[in-house]
C-alpha cells in the first residue's frame, strides 16, 4: 500500500491550500480516508476523516468550517481543502486510510503517507 501526499507549501494567513493524497495497492473505495497533522512539539492530531460512502465526516474543532475533506474514487485520491489558513495550522500533514472509519476516530489507522509540510505565515 502506498500513499503519496502533495500540495503543501508556504501560504499566507487567510489563503487556501489543497492537499492531495494518491493511494495505491488497495481497493480505495472500500476505505475510509483521513488527514492528520503534527506541529512542532505537539502530538499528532486527527484533522478530518471521511467514510467510504461519504455519509460520515469528522472534523477537529480547530478546522471545522474552514477545512473540507473529499475523495475521488475514480482517481484513488482524497483531498483536504484548507481555507482561511492560520499560523496555527502550520504542521506536517499526513494522509492515512483504513477500512474502518471508526478505527480512524479511535486512533487505529492502518496505512500512512509520508507527510507534506504546510507553513502559514502571519
Amino acid at each position: 500500500v502506498q500513499l503519496q501526499a502533495s500540495g503543501g507549501g508556504l501560504a499566507q494567513t487567510g489563503t487556501t491550500l489543497r492537499l492531495s493524497c494518491v493511494v495505491s495497492g488497495i481497493s480505495f473505495s472500500d476505505y475510509a480516508v483521513s488527514w492528520f497533522r503534527q506541529a512542532p512539539g505537539k502530538e499528532r492530531e486527527l484533522v478530518a476523516a471521511l467514510s467510504p460512502t461519504t455519509d460520515k465526516t469528522f472534523y477537529a474543532d480547530s478546522v471545522r468550517l474552514r477545512f473540507t475533506i473529499s475523495r475521488d474514487n475514480a482517481k484513488n485520491t482524497h483531498y483536504l481543502r484548507m481555507n482561511a489558513l492560520k499560523p496555527e495550522d502550520t504542521a506536517v500533514y499526513y494522509c492515512a486510510v483504513d477500512r474502518r472509519y471508526e478505527g480512524i476516530l479511535l486512533g487505529s489507522t492502518a496505512h500512512w503517507g509520508q507527510g507534506t509540510q504546510v507553513t502559514v505565515s502571519s
